[in-house]
């Protein structure tokens, strides 16, 4: 991987992270739990969007964008795993 995805993935998912812990307050498991979950969401969005072989040249804000989503649909997927448990 380049070091500008890396860097990317990793700002946006802690960004995702600390903006999920900050608006969605009910459920979860604390500011750290949150940016370590936007972090391997972000991860995951990453490693989906180069598995369906779009190319790292798209361009800094796709890949923010794909890394946002990946961080935020985990967040999500944890929020309401834990209103369910």
């Amino acid at each position: 991987m380049y070091l500008d995805i890396v860097a990317t993935w990793a700002l946006v998912g802690l960004t995702a992270g600390g903006l999920a812990g900050s608006l969605i307050r009910p459920g979860g498991y604390g500011l750290l739990a949150d940016l370590l979950l936007g972090l391997a969401g972000s991860l995951v969005g990453t490693v989906i969007f180069h598995a369906l072989a779009m190319p790292p040249e798209a361009g800094g804000f796709v890949m923010a964008v794909v890394a946002f989503a990946g961080a935020g649909s985990v967040i999500l997927g944890q929020r309401w795993w834990y209103a369910h448990a």
